[in-house]
């Protein structure tokens, strides 16, 4: 039967948005979450946090007038207990059949969908250049962006498409005109919102050193080159060419405070190495994140912030809430950035997690090889960024 289709039950249930079950799990809040998706779903992606006791139960298992004993017991306890599914109809359905059961209970309002609308801006407390600096979070899917705001300009380096007119609309609240959108590389999880800021009178910028790879827009958008210096207002975001993950990724050191690493550094791993040439390549590129690291990133000023395009569950907030790590103390406590060439590889190479979901289509759709309308690029890239290399063995102890 279509999740989006179940039958009505005559019974009121709690509707409960993702701001405000994202609100409980940020307060500390115990919260108790049953999800009703296909149990592939479920392990490809779900709501984690310490505070937060989840299930999975398929949808399909209530459908009998009675629901057997055999499901209620795999339900979770703890209540009020929230039911999840990806849209929101199976969720308020399954919601309803466990009230007629005595419990108390609410549905989650747009599902995972909804969860993964969820976007967050922070400011960089740390951040001592020109100007103020946020990042933005959307715990969905990991990702971060930054938007620089200086003297009544502002710049934002890897934005999302999703998120397109949230942008515009930050930079006319904060009182300032969004002069540049900026990408760190082709990104293989997210469609970028690069072009769709252009096309709204924003500078698109992307890496000189990406276009070989065959992006079809470089002749519409800027290409940023190895050493050039973009000035927003009073601050200088100055472009850096970092390869590893991709040939053409590259970091920009905003402010000459904070350097957006992109996928190259995050502040809990490091790049994973094989998502543009593949297991082939990999080790070569591995090489190549680790001659990047020591060369480019790690020779900055360790008091400089690092700041990735994605925050993992391994990741701990710094005590402003943004996913920022001095890179003397990423130096301390990554045991990565301190072995030789040979063991870097070796360990970059030996667990690397599953590659993002459909991130070949992600990564034809960033060259602009491939057209994708707003509700199938949303689509495309739900789910975890796994971007990063494993986390087990990458921090000291």
């Amino acid at each position: 039967m279509d999740p989006d289709a179940l039958p009505t039950i005559d019974i009121d249930v709690e509707e409960l948005s993702p701001d405000e079950l994202k609100a409980r799990i940020d307060a500390g809040e115990d919260v108790t979450i049953l999800d009703a998706r296909m149990e592939s779903d479920f392990s490809e992606w779900h709501i984690d946090g310490e505070n937060v006791e989840i299930a999975n139960v398929p949808y399909f298992e209530f459908l009998d007038d009675e629901v057997p004993e055999r499901v209620l017991e795999q339900v979770p306890e703890g209540e009020p207990l929230v039911v999840l599914c990806a849209k929101g109809g199976a969720s308020e359905y399954v919601a309803a059949k466990l009230a007629e059961n005595g419990r108390d209970v609410a549905h989650l309002a747009d599902g995972m969908n909804g969860w993964a609308r969820i976007y967050e801006r922070v400011e960089v407390t740390r951040y001592d250049g020109p100007g103020k600096l946020y990042q933005y979070q959307r715990p969905s899917s990991g990702c971060l962006a930054y938007m620089l705001v200086s003297v009544g300009e502002a710049a934002v380096i890897d934005p999302l498409r999703e998120f397109t007119d949230r942008y515009l609309a930050d930079a006319d609240e904060l009182d300032a005109d969004l002069r540049y959108a900026i990408d760190t590389h082709i990104h293989a999880d997210h469609i970028s919102g690069v072009r769709n800021l252009d096309a709204e009178g924003v500078t698109g910028v992307i890496p000189a050193s990406a276009v070989p790879r065959g992006v079809t827009y470089a002749d519409d958008v800027e290409t940023a080159e190895d050493g050039q210096v973009f000035e927003v207002g009073a601050a200088e975001i100055e472009t850096i060419h970092t390869p590893g993950h991709t040939s053409g990724m590259t970091s920009y050191l905003v402010g000459g405070s904070l350097l957006a690493t992109g996928d190259g550094l995050f502040t809990e791993s490091v790049a994973r190495p094989d998502l543009e040439e593949g297991d082939d390549g990999a080790p070569d590129a591995a090489k190549q994140l680790y001659d990047t690291l020591q060369t480019k990133v790690l020779t900055q000023d360790e008091d400089v912030l690092v700041g990735g395009a994605h925050f993992s569950d391994a990741a701990t907030p710094a005590e402003d809430g943004t996913y920022t790590a001095p890179i003397g103390e990423l130096v301390e406590t990554m045991a990565a950035l301190t072995m030789d060439e040979d063991d870097f590889v070796d360990l970059v190479l030996v667990d690397m997690p599953p590659r993002p979901a459909n991130y070949v289509d992600i990564i034809e759709t960033n060259l602009g090889q491939h057209e994708a309308t707003d509700e199938e690029a949303f689509e495309l890239e739900l789910g975890p960024n796994n971007c990063a290399a494993s986390q087990d063995a990458l921090t000291s102890d």
